[in-house]
């Protein structure tokens, strides 16, 4: 591991196993979770609304996504985390690691289902109106595109793999991280 204060960002769309990979980097590694979809339930819960509900809520409440973001950009300024989140990797700007998972919808609607006890069609209609919901309102409230991948240094398919396999491409990528390489920053490597 390249240093004492690793911070690593994990995003994806629902079912793509962001919270899987999470949990397994963090137990393997030894860092703390910061789940952003945790806080945003919860913050659901508080208010008394369905996750449906607080997400329309949320699009006419903008400090609702500031107040989730600002508490996974103190998470990362205390390093040795791993943050979840679907904007994770744009908010936490200097991540040691960038993580994108994706896979077909289908994959992911009928890992959703599974998950929650409801049919793959109904999940497959839920995620569909999220995902148009939240790129709406990161686009409104950010400028961020959703689907604007470019910020991530490891993108990866989870449908081609099983949970182990993606983290076992993950654990490579972090034992073998520069600590002071990047190939998209002006920074140079000391040598000597």
């Amino acid at each position: 591991m390249p240093k004492d204060k690793l911070v690593i960002t994990v995003s994806g769309l629902a079912g793509s196993g962001t919270t899987t990979l999470s949990k397994k980097i963090a137990e393997h590694y030894g860092l703390k979770h910061v789940y952003a979809g945790l806080i945003f339930r919860q913050m659901a819960k508080e208010k008394g609304m369905s996750l449906e509900e607080f997400q329309k809520y949320a699009e006419l409440h903008p400090e609702i996504d500031r107040e989730v973001d600002r508490r996974q950009i103190e998470a990362a300024k205390e390093g040795n985390v791993v943050i979840e989140g679907r904007l994770a990797g744009w908010m936490v700007k200097n991540a040691d690691l960038k993580i994108w998972l994706d896979a077909p919808i289908r994959v992911r609607a009928e890992r959703v289902a599974k998950r929650e006890g409801i049919s793959v069609e109904e999940a497959f209609m839920k995620i569909a109106e999220r995902e148009m919901q939240n790129r709406k309102r990161y686009l409104n409230l950010y400028g961020i595109d959703i689907n604007d991948l470019s910020i991530y240094d490891l993108i990866i398919n989870t449908s081609k793999w099983s949970p182990e396999g993606v983290f076992a491409i993950v654990k490579a990528a972090i034992d073998h991280l520069d600590p002071v390489g990047d190939a998209g920053s002006k920074k140079e490597k000391e040598v000597g």
